[in-house]
């Protein structure tokens, strides 16, 4: 697949396999598109995946700026356009759900039939005098220190609490944990720290109410990333009709220590005509 230019000149790699209904997948921060490898390898048999690599990521162009949510949302414009997709069904992941929302708010819901956000880092996280709730702004500065003091050392760390790796639980092989190390080593050091600013400092509250497609929260009870509390219910209060699955005590890294069943509530949503209730499975 070539690449796919979006303005200015930047270059996004983006994968297209399968055929069938459309699905797009946004991949999470510090990431690539290579993260939903144990998705693409069930629903790619049923459906048309397509996979794309957020600028300053994986193997698109990594340029200086560009790294907020509203360039974000214009470069997968620019990709959906020159692909001419319609009756997308978008899956987003951890930024990658939050720059979906941005997406729907800024460009409409023209192209899109169906919203999925797994884990996502929305609608807000940094705690503000009318967001007390939210996580406080030294624990972003903390990541960012050291990720520029020693980005290697604080993705190990980082890694560990992403899949919920302690002395009493490994999910995941040590060789598995290295591979998606080396996944987020692949990011430029600039759009790691500048995503971080992003991520933490953006306010999608608003944005909520523009969602006006079926809707499929998926998120671990779990997570220490991005908090249930904090994400989930405010996006499922947020997001009119929406469906909201709990992975009891799952990790922010789900879509691989949950695959199985993340991969058949996937399919099942695609594939259903869409009767919105809660649900919360353990």
């Amino acid at each position: 697949m070539p690449m796919i230019q979006t303005a200015p000149n930047v270059n996004l790699h983006v994968e297209d396999w399968g055929h069938g209904q459309t699905v797009v997948f946004l991949h999470g921060w510090p990431l690539s598109h290579q993260m939903f490898e144990y998705q693409i390898n069930q629903l790619g048999n049923d459906f048309r995946c397509i996979l794309i690599d957020r600028r300053g990521f994986g193997q698109s162009d990594k340029p200086w700026s560009g790294y907020d949510y509203d360039t974000l949302a214009d470069d997968l414009e620019a990709v959906f356009e020159a692909l001419n997709l319609e009756d997308i069904t978008l899956v987003g992941f951890s930024m990658g759900g939050a720059e979906a929302i941005r997406y729907i708010s800024r460009h409409g819901s023209r192209r899109i039939a169906k919203l999925v956000l797994l884990g996502a880092a929305a609608p807000k996280m940094l705690k503000t005098p009318d967001f007390e709730e939210g996580i406080d702004k030294e624990v972003f500065d903390e990541m960012i220190e050291n990720a520029i003091q020693d980005r290697a050392a604080f993705m190990e760390s980082f890694g560990k609490d992403f899949f919920g790796v302690n002395l009493l639980n490994t999910p995941l092989s040590s060789r598995l944990l290295d591979w998606f190390h080396g996944l987020a080593m692949k990011s430029s050091p600039r759009a790691f720290v500048n995503s971080i600013l992003t991520f933490s400092q953006a306010d999608l509250r608003a944005d909520l109410a523009k969602i006006d497609v079926p809707t499929l929260i998926i998120h671990g009870t779990g997570d220490k990333t991005v908090p249930f509390e904090l994400t989930a219910k405010a996006m499922h209060a947020g997001i009119v009709g929406s469906q909201l699955i709990a992975y009891e005590e799952a990790p922010h890294g789900f879509f691989y220590t949950e695959w199985p069943q993340l991969n058949r509530h996937l399919t099942e949503f695609i594939t259903s005509s869409v009767a919105i209730q809660e649900k919360v499975l353990s």
